[in-house]
């Protein structure tokens, strides 16, 4: 699935669901909250690690969505600047 595609689907299905599609700053925090819940999973070896890694993926792709962003064009903007970097 592209990134675009993603970003739709994952907003679609937060509208859907009748979940926050305002509130950036909450989103944020709750994409804190799934990173911290990654590390868990994958320190303690407890919870399904992938699920909770793809859960940020779909975070980040509804905070772009809020934000106005394409995150497709953004994460190929910054690959880019990634690869042309000289350290």
């Amino acid at each position: 699935m592209e990134l675009r595609s993603l970003q739709d689907s994952a907003w679609d299905n937060k509208v859907r669901k009748g979940y926050n599609t305002t509130d950036v700053p909450l989103e944020v925090c709750m994409l804190q909250e799934k990173a911290s819940a990654v590390f868990t999973a994958w320190r303690k070896g407890q919870g399904p690690f992938g699920e909770e890694l793809a859960d940020i993926v779909l975070y980040a792709a509804s905070i772009a969505q809020m934000a106005g962003l394409d995150l497709d064009h953004e994460v190929t903007r910054k690959m880019q600047k990634n690869a042309a970097r000289r350290d």
